[in-house]
């Protein structure tokens, strides 16, 4: 059975180890220590500070946090919050605060469909280039839009209130749908 001094001695491990731990040779490696002690250090606080300024950490804990906690996708808390304030309008009951939230409704998903990067300088080039895909009332939204520029446009315009509920929900799916996408 041999033994690890032995195993040493064939590989000339031992006499290496003698020579490294040698107290002659650990001061004339000081200097050289030093250095690399220093670059250590100052290489570890560069990744420590690239990885707190970085979005790494946004992405890898916060946003998996909060999608845990809120038993929701990431940004639908802000949205559903967002579209709640327009909503409340709904709840007031009076036909002016119908065609009002269906104006902020329409502004919202305009803002939601540039946010995400389609391009196009009206709200129908917006809606196409987002697509169907995107938005599964396509034909709804369009009919929605046109509905929001009647009200604006024709101030005699009477608005029902299963009709402004029926938009309001349409709008709702697809800023849903385009967030999440």
């Amino acid at each position: 059975m041999t033994t690890w001094e032995q195993i040493y001695e064939v590989f000339g491990v031992a006499d290496f180890i003698y020579f490294i731990t040698s107290p002659a040779i650990q001061d004339q490696l000081f200097g050289v220590k030093l250095v690399f002690i220093f670059f250590a250090v100052f290489f570890f606080c560069a990744v420590i500070y690239f990885y707190l300024n970085s979005s790494y950490l946004h992405y890898q804990f916060l946003q998996d946090t909060t999608e845990f906690l809120s038993w929701e996708a990431y940004g639908l808390v802000e949205i559903n919050r967002r579209f709640k304030k327009i909503t409340k309008r709904l709840a007031q009951g009076t036909e002016n605060d119908y065609k009002l939230a269906i104006i902020e409704a329409d502004e919202f998903l305009y803002q939601t469909m540039e946010n995400n990067g389609y391009e196009g300088k009206t709200f129908e080039e917006l809606a196409n280039a987002a697509g169907k895909k995107l938005l599964p009332e396509f034909e709804d939204i369009l009919d929605a839009h046109a509905v929001r520029n009647a009200i604006v446009y024709d101030s005699g315009y009477i608005l029902d209130i299963p009709k402004a509920k029926k938009i309001m929900a349409d709008y709702e799916n697809a800023i849903k749908n385009i967030s999440i996408s």
